[in-house]
């Protein structure tokens, strides 16, 4: 094994770790690892748009924004963050508007108060929101890792060239499938009955987290960065490790919002709506 692939390997059981450990815990130790990841990942993205030296103004706006998301995050007033978010969001697209900017700014806001917001409402406080970060963690990395060694093994043709020249269709069916299969696993551990709609959840997860690599790979080709930043030894940074993550994490917690007011379930959790409760 070679220097680089020890670290990295190193650096995947530290990070996964943590998560898992969080994840039993769940509570305040989850909601801050939340907490955390939404500030480093508005760091990183502040950091390759280059928002400061655009837009100082405006980026300070911007952390006020993940600071005070960040700190509900970790106060656990759940109801608040997606007003909060939209607020700021706003708030940010009416000053690029009337004073001239960069839409990397609200953008930015989106991006990083959603990635904290969606994982602390997937998890929750109780047993069942366990059961979805697992079912989300499940997905998500079954998918990254399938998609990896299935496009190396079998070629084929390129998903999204100009993006991301190394992944291919060969990869994106395989990860899916794989993730489609790894969420149906999770879901039959602890539930005795696997619904359809769980099944066709893991299909919008798996292909939302390959989404979101596409997304971030999109960011970093047009800004010329090759990683998002340096936090993490041989991977990168934090949005390096978390894009996929966070896109999947977006659809669950944004899919059960509209199924909620769809169905008239105000109360419906993420967990409900994933598995049928």
């Amino acid at each position: 094994m070679s220097p680089e692939l020890k670290k990295r390997t190193g650096s995947a059981l530290v990070l996964a770790a943590v998560a898992l450990s969080a994840t039993w815990f769940g509570g305040a130790s989850f909601r801050l690892l939340s907490a955390v990841i939404a500030v480093f990942v508005y760091y990183e993205w502040s950091r390759m748009t280059r928002l400061s030296e655009r837009d100082f103004r405006g980026n300070a706006l911007g952390w006020l924004a993940i600071a005070t998301i960040a700190g509900n995050i970790v106060i656990g007033d759940e109801g608040m963050g997606v007003p909060l978010i939209g607020g700021f969001s706003l708030t940010a697209l009416f000053l690029v508007l009337a004073r001239g900017g960069t839409g990397w700014l609200p953008g930015g806001i989106v991006y990083a108060g959603l990635s904290g917001v969606s994982l602390s409402a997937i998890r929750a406080a109780d047993q069942p929101g366990f059961v979805a970060m697992l079912f989300v963690f499940s997905v998500v990395w079954a998918t990254d890792i399938l998609a990896y060694f299935v496009g190396r093994r079998l070629g084929g043709p390129k998903l999204a060239p100009r993006i991301s020249p190394g992944k291919t269709w060969s990869g994106a069916i395989g990860g899916t499938m794989s993730g489609i299969a790894a969420g149906s696993a999770v879901s039959l551990v602890f539930f005795p009955v696997l619904p359809a709609r769980t099944v066709a959840i893991a299909f919008l997860l798996s292909a939302a987290s390959q989404i979101g690599d596409l997304f971030e790979s999109f960011i970093k080709r047009r800004f010329g960065v090759k990683d998002s930043s340096h936090l993490i030894p041989g991977h990168g940074g934090v949005m390096d490790r978390v894009d996929g993550l966070v896109f999947a994490s977006f659809a669950a917690f944004l899919l059960a919002i509209l199924h909620a007011a769809w169905s008239e379930e105000g109360g419906t959790s993420v967990a409900a709506f994933l598995f049928g409760l």
